[in-house]
């Protein structure tokens, strides 16, 4: 080889022929197709990543459960990192509880479940009625049920307002929130309805519960009791054939809700036939029920509590989902769904259960 080409001379050509190469036009494309499909790969790990994938619990006690309803919540449920819970609203029967540790844990905001609460406590004291509109930007005029049905945050922090922290408050407390729902059922958490306002005050305590801390049993309680009119049951969990022989229903108190309960009802309906519960809707059966969604330490919360048949409920269904930026309270719904789609498969619902007729509501598209 010359002298003139040393292999020094050569590795320069190189590096000098390559960095000429990525200048190219070409070259810049590649370059940002590779770069792009970085991003993508890397946003599509993060988007299904599962920070803990819990399956199903084999803790469970199972005993006293009904076979049929907890494989169709269990199947529903799959390998999402969640809870379903299936009551009776006419005892306060524990019927199925997937995966019980996150059942009986107080850790989750109500989200926008809370409106729920926060709908009966304005109804109850007068702030609003059903069909009065109350403007809130940017929509120019909103009532009760189209504010249940798309979850506007905005309507509820008005009627916190109106009403005060306390008023909204006690009448949480009023309908079990911040206290064991169940009757004996060991490592329940009594979860906790703040004593001072948080940062966001009235209004984000009334539109996603900050502050408050809730177990899916008590949300459970809570729909209960929306379902039955105003009885709130000790929910009980028998675990042995011979617990379900000899249940007996306890009353915890009633609520005085009988006049504002049909009210939560429209909106509850609304959210499953057009807002955002709308992947609970089944052919042939009223399903009634409240999505949330809210995050906390990077973490996500769907919640969906709901119940099935309106002069004669026959079971309520909570799930509550926890994961990443998939999961939410739509998604939720979309379980419950399929819970009471296998439960109508097995006949499990009554004739009078079912509707004679639809309601008068207009499908159309809903909001997140």
């Amino acid at each position: 080889m010359p002298k003139l080409f040393r292999s020094s001379h050569i590795h320069l050509l190189l590096v000098i022929g390559v960095a000429a190469a990525l200048l190219l036009p070409g070259a810049a494309q590649s370059r940002r197709r590779h770069r792009s499909h970085i991003r993508r790969v890397h946003y599509t790990q993060s988007w299904n990543a599962r920070p803990v994938a819990y399956g199903l619990s084999a803790d469970d006690v199972t005993g006293g459960e009904d076979p049929v309803l907890r494989a169709a919540a269990v199947n529903a449920l799959g390998e999402r990192n969640g809870t379903a819970v299936v009551v009776d609203p006419n005892s306060g029967r524990i019927l199925t509880m997937v995966n019980q540790g996150l059942a009986l844990s107080a850790q989750y905001q109500p989200c926008s479940t809370t409106k729920m609460a926060v709908g009966l406590a304005a109804l109850d004291h007068g702030v609003v009625t059903e069909n009065q509109p109350v403007r809130i930007a940017p929509h120019d005029s909103v009532t009760f049920v189209k504010a249940m049905a798309y979850s506007i945050n905005a309507y509820f922090e008005a009627l916190g307002r109106r009403m005060g922290f306390d008023a909204v408050t006690d009448f949480e407390r009023e309908v079990g929130l911040g206290e064991r729902a169940g009757w004996n059922i060991p490592g329940e958490d009594p979860g906790k309805v703040p004593t001072q306002p948080g940062p966001g005050g009235v209004a984000k305590l009334s539109s996603f519960g900050q502050g408050v801390y809730i177990s899916p049993l008590q949300l459970a309680a809570l729909v209960t009791a929306i379902a039955n009119g105003g009885t709130l049951y000790y929910l009980q969990h028998p675990t042995t054939r011979e617990q379900v022989a000899d249940f007996t229903p306890r009353v915890k108190r009633h609520l005085n809700i009988a006049n504002y309960a049909p009210v939560i009802k429209d909106g509850m309906m609304a959210a499953v036939m057009y807002g955002t519960a709308r992947g609970a809707r089944i052919r042939g059966e009223h399903i009634l029920g409240k999505t949330g969604t809210c995050s906390r330490d990077g973490t996500r919360f769907g919640l969906f509590a709901s119940y099935q048949g309106i002069d004669h409920p026959q079971l309520v269904v909570v799930v509550i989902l926890r994961g990443n930026g998939a999961v939410s309270g739509p998604r939720a719904a979309d379980v419950a769904g399929k819970i009471y789609a296998a439960l109508d498969r097995e006949h499990i619902f009554t004739a009078e259960t079912r509707p004679t007729s639809w309601p008068a509501l207009t499908l159309r598209d809903g909001g997140y």
